[in-house]
């Protein structure tokens, strides 16, 4: 099956197995892994943060950075179609007693100006404390769309003149940073905190990084304790994690040409209405018949190809590492087909 369901799908290669295998390892609980500590090293100096703290998943780490920065009662500002609101089981809420202000936006995306409004008056005991605004780059539920840096710095620029840190949900902030050519650590520099997941797109079986200065991850490292995400041995999986961040970032243009080539075969097809400009390696196409979104599942299930349902007339098509240019072919036959 061409399974394009998901970047988490992914195998490990031959040498992500044989970086794994050949780890050497400790536990990071004491802090004690080399492995864990140098892959941690690694991204916060890639990014330009002081340090990092290796986690289970990218919620997880969003929600330990929510955690951190928000208190009980407080109020997180995020896009309405945002990871860290739609798809964290209500997180912010369990988590952190905290509720969430959502915005509108483009695509996933925040502008600056839809801030100011939804900011709550601190001196007014009727409304929760702002005290967070949260981006997501790229933008899943926008279909891989990235942000304008100028925006994300305007962004930064509104929350130091409020007092708010920012947090970035970077599950696949790769992706955004091999298009946009952004130096990592200026975009890093922009925020207070960093989600970085390492199973997505660039390929590692599981784990994320939240990245940040020194204290933040130090209280970072108490919260994922009393989160259970306390890790062992957790080299081997780390191990993965540095080979991804070593060798696979580059390789992500390699999907978003894939997904190009998909977006354009779509386009040429009667049954489409749309297809969400694409960015990087996320595909969306709006069905003209918003009711035939599981027919169109099970026609491509039934030509061998895995795609997900996206919601009303929405079809989602995500590539990765795992699919090559005849899969990518195949695809394109068998939509040119349908």
């Amino acid at each position: 099956m061409i399974d394009l369901r998901s970047d988490t799908v992914t195998k490990p290669s031959k040498g992500m197995l044989d970086a794994m295998m050949s780890a050497p390892v400790g536990d990071d609980v004491f802090g004690e892994d080399p492995t864990v500590n140098k892959l941690q090293d690694y991204a916060a100096e890639l990014f330009g943060k002081q340090a990092a703290i290796f986690c289970a998943s990218g919620t997880q780490t969003n929600q330990i950075a929510i955690n951190l920065h928000v208190q009980p009662g407080g109020e997180v500002i995020c896009h309405y179609e945002s990871h860290v609101f739609k798809y964290e089981g209500g997180g912010i809420a369990k988590n952190s007693g905290a509720s969430t202000r959502t915005v509108g936006g483009s695509r996933g995306r925040i502008h600056v100006a839809e801030l100011e409004p939804w900011m709550n008056p601190p001196n007014d005991v009727h409304y929760p404390l702002t005290q967070l605004v949260s981006i997501e780059d790229t933008s899943n539920r926008g279909g891989g769309a990235i942000y304008d840096f100028d925006e994300i710095k305007n962004i930064r620029t509104f929350c130091n003149s409020k007092g708010l840190p920012l947090h970035l949900d970077g599950a696949r902030v790769c992706n955004a940073l091999v298009e946009n050519n952004i130096d990592m650590q200026e975009y890093g520099s922009q925020f207070d905190s960093i989600s970085v997941c390492l199973s997505k797109g660039l390929g590692a079986p599981v784990g994320s990084l939240l990245l940040g200065d020194i204290d933040f991850i130090e209280r970072a490292r108490r919260v994922r304790k009393v989160f259970g995400g306390g890790m062992r041995q957790a080299g081997y999986i780390a191990a993965a994690g540095l080979y991804a961040l070593e060798h696979n970032i580059q390789r992500l243009k390699k999907d978003h040409d894939h997904a190009k080539r998909i977006e354009a075969q779509l386009h040429k097809m009667e049954w489409v209405e749309d297809v969400l400009p694409v960015e990087t390696n996320i595909v969306v196409c709006i069905l003209k018949d918003h009711g035939r979104v599981q027919e169109f599942v099970s026609k491509f299930e039934h030509n061998g190809i895995l795609i997900m349902p996206f919601g009303k007339g929405m079809l989602r098509m995500v590539t990765h590492l795992d699919i090559s240019e005849s899969d990518t072919n195949k695809l394109c036959e068998a939509i040119a087909t349908m």
